[in-house]
């Protein structure tokens, strides 16, 4: 399985519905709270060129925002 990565803050609906993803599909992921580290908030802006949330990082792929589909399809898994 490829690594992902998860930039989110607590209070992002759309964060929430993709961490619920994750679970249900028992896809191990890392989250950075970006609210609350500047370190990584700076991270994600600097690799993505995003300041919204979420923005999820599968193996080299970023999607930013929920997109089901294609998170599903990066991890090769039924959307």
């Amino acid at each position: 399985m490829k690594n992902v990565t998860i930039y989110s803050t607590p209070t992002c609906t759309y964060c929430s519905m993709a961490k619920d993803f994750f679970k249900a599909n028992n896809v191990a992921y890392q989250e950075f709270n970006v609210a609350a580290d500047a370190a990584k908030r700076k991270e994600m802006i600097d690799k993505t060129g995003q300041l919204g949330v979420p923005v999820i990082v599968i193996g080299d792929e970023v999607v930013v925002g929920f997109d089901k589909e294609k998170i599903a399809g990066s991890l090769g898994i039924a959307a």
